[in-house]
Parts: structure tokens; sequence; C-alpha cells
């Protein structure tokens, strides 16, 4: 850092943090917690009990992650494949409330059954 920043700058820095990229591990947790929100507001106001396979969790993680900009796509990803989806079906009243779902996996795609 010395090479790129005057001393002046330097001492105005308390701490130096340094940011390692996201492992397999660290992105199924993040895919699990931005899910549970999902899960329990659903659940809260709609009554709707939702069940996610493991498989879908596993494309939302490959999907919703860049190098780039990390786990900042994923919640747009489960907005578009299943919040999107879950609010089509309970317009259309495919979908009552207090009933279950499965979001799963066919064809290597998202589904809602």
């Amino acid at each position: 850092m010395r090479e790129h920043f005057k001393p002046e700058f330097l001492n105005r820095v308390d701490e130096i943090v340094i940011f390692n990229s996201l492992g397999e591990k660290e992105i199924e947790k993040i895919v699990d917690i931005q899910l549970e929100k999902v899960v329990k507001k659903l659940y809260s106001d709609k009554k709707v009990k939702l069940e996610i396979t493991l498989e879908a969790k596993k494309i939302l993680a490959e999907r919703g992650f860049d190098p780039q900009w990390g786990a900042r796509p994923l919640k747009r990803l489960i907005q578009h494949l299943i919040l999107d989806e879950l609010a089509k079906k309970l317009i259309s009243g495919k979908l009552k409330e207090g009933k279950k779902v499965e979001v799963g996996v066919k064809k290597n795609e998202i589904t809602i059954i």
C-alpha cells in the first residue's frame, strides 16, 4: 500500500481489512439466510409453507454468485425465480393461503410445485 498512497493518507487509516473470496460453503450459507427470510415472510403473510430442496439451493448458489460481485445477484435471482412465480400463482388462485409449496429442480431449472 505504501507504493500507492502517501504517508499522510496512510496515517489516517486505522485498520486494513482484507476480504477473501467467498467459498462454496459461504455462498451456500448466504443462500440459506436469504431463503430463510423468504420462508418466514411468506408464512407470516400468507400462511404458505415453503420448502426448498437441496438441489434448488445448489442451483441458486451457482447462479446467484458472481466472482466480481459476490452474492449480490442472489436477491434478484430469488425474486425472479421464486417470489415472482409465487406471486403469479397467488394472484391467479392456483396457490391458496395455508398451502404447502415446494421449490425444486426439473431439467436443471427451478420449479415450483
